[in-house]
């Protein structure tokens, strides 16, 4: 089976779950905190070793995140689990840091128009803020984690040129995040693009570490993961039912789901920790709590040899 693990060593794929950063951040009503910790609580329990809690961003900006440090404070940790935090800059590291976040996330858009819209700025100040942040995080010990927006294409404009992703991962490194995050932001990638991307980083920067996160705009978003496996990266992110969306992008829908990735990598071979069935039931309470159908699948359907009593189905008549 080509997309299965080649070792025993190949076989674990981190999952960082997105979706209490990602997701919940666009929901127009506010999620009470305690709400947000449930949550978090429950997919730890389910065995996430990696999660992107929330967002250490203005609260005028984001009024979603603002009780960032309040969520942070009601999680119960556990050995072996990653709790990282968006950060757009010195002050919200420093708010990151005394919240005792394992990891900081920064982000910049490989497309300037987009970084505009997102941001209201340049990528070069964006870049700016992070050669700031940087130090904050290293004098606190904490890792940093530089994600690459519109590393896949720009709904603005089109085609995002492979120059602008290395130079963005070249000031990452040098800043010393190790961890390189290629995100679809607009659910633009496709396996050719996905394929070129990884290869131009990985030939200049071998040093880095890929992660993956891709959105399901356009229905293909497993498919890029399958074809990323077959690359050897190892890490991806994805959001709990299926929530997010970047709220910059015209016709933009939510990430991957990652009850879907888990059942996914579980089928083709691959570990994760996480208990699939404790993960459905957890997108289940997202579910309730955003009060809409959301599209993960795999929390609808169960797995693929769930079987039903025949008396449980309707029958075809005559």
């Amino acid at each position: 089976m080509p997309f299965a693990p080649r070792s025993a060593d190949d076989r674990f794929v981190l999952v960082t779950e997105v979706g209490t950063r990602d997701g919940f951040q666009t929901e127009p009503k506010f999620i009470p905190t305690e709400l947000k910790a449930e949550v978090i609580n429950a997919l730890i329990d389910a065995g996430v070793r990696s999660l992107e809690a929330s967002s250490f961003v203005s609260p005028r900006a984001v009024p979603q995140m603002a009780d960032a440090s309040e969520v942070m404070a009601l999680i119960r940790r556990k050995p072996g689990v990653r709790l990282s935090a968006l950060v757009p800059n010195a002050r919200g590291a420093e708010r990151a840091a005394a919240a005792t976040v394992d990891m900081m996330a920064c982000f910049v858009s490989a497309s300037e128009t987009h970084c505009q819209a997102n941001l209201n700025k340049s990528l070069d100040a964006a870049l700016a803020d992070f050669a700031d942040l940087a130090p904050i995080a290293h004098q606190s010990g904490i890792a940093l984690r530089g994600a690459v927006a519109t590393a896949f294409g720009c709904p603005f404009e089109g085609e995002v040129s492979i120059d602008n992703i290395l130079k963005l991962v070249e000031a990452y490194l040098r800043g010393g995040a190790r961890h390189i995050s290629l995100g679809d932001t607009t659910g633009m990638a496709t396996p050719p693009v996905v394929t070129r991307t990884v290869e131009a980083i990985r030939a200049r920067f071998p040093e880095a570490i890929i992660a993956l996160h891709f959105h399901n705009t356009r229905g293909i978003g497993l498919a890029n993961v399958m074809n990323g496996l077959e690359l050897g990266v190892r890490e991806y992110d994805a959001s709990i039912g299926g929530l997010g969306g970047c709220p910059f992008a015209p016709g933009a829908t939510g990430n991957i789901c990652t009850e879907d990735l888990v059942y996914l990598l579980h089928e083709c071979g691959y570990e994760t920790g996480i208990d699939i069935e404790a993960l459905a039931a957890v997108a289940r309470r997202v579910q309730e709590v955003m009060e809409r159908d959301l599209p993960g699948q795999f929390m609808k359907a169960g797995p693929r040899l769930r079987l039903s009593s025949l008396q449980s189905v309707r029958r075809a008549a005559g």
